[in-house]
């Protein structure tokens, strides 16, 4: 065991990336936690509201992002300071990506339906280093074999390909692939290969006239929506909580 972490976290500088992750992923178990109660009106947990003023911990987030990130730059990837800043900046990103819903729509949307979106940025964002932490290069460029890095062309070629398949995987819709297939390209490879999303801008560009292939994309969009929903949500509310309901219209003539 000590030699494993020797040669896999500490050799190659990666203490610091765990440290962040872990402070990330239970900065985020925690807050959650804590909003959890105040919602359900349990515990001495309250909102913090200085002259009326609902101070989110987004704000607190961001300045903690932003100090352990320059102290990380600073300290390098060895040595306590490094470690310190490394947890810093995780504690920062979890407050930050657990309001990443409020950032994006510039309204408190916490425990409404738009919230999910905090809980999906921080799920992939936790999957995305647990894939650095294990080895994964941006692009697949861990796949270039020893002979290829030791000439630009063969990384330079490896970047553009993978890049192809994952700006090919956006266009198509497929954000979530897109972004794990940066990591890994087999991944991207698939999102590219297979047809788009029924609403993407491949789809409006590719299949205005091909209305087989529209018909297609949408049927499968359908039955993976259907199959994958409500996983997706119980998930999501395992995790985040479960959003408020909207409230329903008011009936005619009421």
């Amino acid at each position: 065991m000590g030699s494993w972490w020797h040669t896999n976290i500490a050799e190659p500088g990666k203490l610091p990336l765990l440290l962040a992750l872990a402070a990330f992923v239970l900065t985020f178990a925690v807050t959650r936690t804590i909003t959890r109660l105040i919602r359900a009106g349990k515990g001495p947990f309250r909102n913090i509201t200085p002259g009326g003023v609902h101070i989110h911990h987004v704000v607190p987030g961001v300045v903690l992002s932003v100090t352990g990130g320059f102290g990380a730059v600073a300290a390098g990837r060895h040595g306590v300071a490094a470690a310190v800043c490394a947890v810093i900046f995780g504690v920062g990103a979890g407050l930050v990506l657990d309001e990443f819903a409020l950032i994006l729509h510039l309204d408190d949307v916490y425990w409404s339906e738009e919230g999910r979106q905090s809980v999906e940025a921080v799920v992939l964002t936790a999957s995305l280093v647990l894939l650095v932490l294990a080895g994964f290069s941006p692009l697949g460029v861990d796949d270039v074999s020893d002979g290829e890095q030791q000439g630009r062309l063969g990384v330079i070629t490896s970047y553009a390909v993978n890049f192809c398949f994952v700006l090919t995987a956006l266009f198509k819709g497929k954000t979530r692939m897109a972004v794990l297939g940066t990591l890994v390209p087999f991944v991207a490879l698939v999102a590219a290969v297979r047809l788009a999303r029924p609403t993407s801008p491949w789809a409006r560009r590719f299949y205005r006239h091909r209305h087989r292939a529209r018909s297609r994309a949408v049927l499968r969009a359908y039955h993976h929506d259907v199959r994958w929903a409500g996983p997706r949500r119980r998930f999501q509310d395992l995790i985040g909580g479960t959003p408020d309901r909207a409230p329903l219209p008011p009936a005619r003539g009421s």
